[in-house]
């Protein structure tokens, strides 16, 4: 089932259908909130996020992975206020890559892109899927039907590919 006939099953009250979107769209949804919150909070967002949706799925327009970060990042935005976060500083955090130092910054993605090549050249299968599930924030559903193949095998190459990818990243180690 689409993300579009999953939220039209929640707002009917579809328990099962609001568990598939959350299997399909949590993962990336708390790769991005992670940036800028502690692991613990990324939790209580999600779980936050997807209460949300549940209430909110009749009125749901637009493209469901943009709908969903808009509810994260308000949710995301209320947690850091209540614990005394700014909402400029909320702002900023969860829409800037990181606020790290330059140099580190730098050499962390050499490290990544060097790492990357254990997936075959760019622009690959294994590349192009890495691209669209981890920097853009696609879920496994549209990943497979970009790629035309099926999501339980986009799932099991993500597997592999964070192992491959974890196993280079440690292998190159500290700088």
């Amino acid at each position: 089932m689409d993300d579009n006939s999953l939220l039209r099953a929640i707002a009917t009250g579809d328990d099962l259908a609001l568990r598939q979107l959350f299997e399909g769209h949590a993962p990336w949804l708390a790769a991005r909130l992670r940036r800028s919150m502690r692991p613990d909070a990324v939790e209580d967002v999600l779980q936050e996020t997807f209460i949300a949706v549940w209430k909110s799925a009749r009125s749901f327009k637009g493209e469901v992975g943009a709908w969903l970060w808009g509810i994260a990042r308000r949710q995301a935005a209320m947690w850091h206020r209540k614990h005394g976060r700014t909402e400029a500083e909320t702002e900023l955090s969860l829409d800037m890559p990181g606020t790290e130092d330059v140099a580190i910054t730098a050499s962390s993605r050499t490290d990544l892109e060097r790492a990357l090549t254990v997936l075959g050249p760019e622009g690959n299968e294994h590349r192009e899927m890495v691209r669209l599930l981890w920097q853009e924030g696609h879920s496994v559903a549209e990943v497979a039907l970009r790629l035309g193949i099926p999501e339980g095998t986009v799932k099991s190459r993500a597997y592999r590919a964070r192992h491959l990818l974890r196993a280079a990243l440690e292998e190159a180690g500290p700088r």
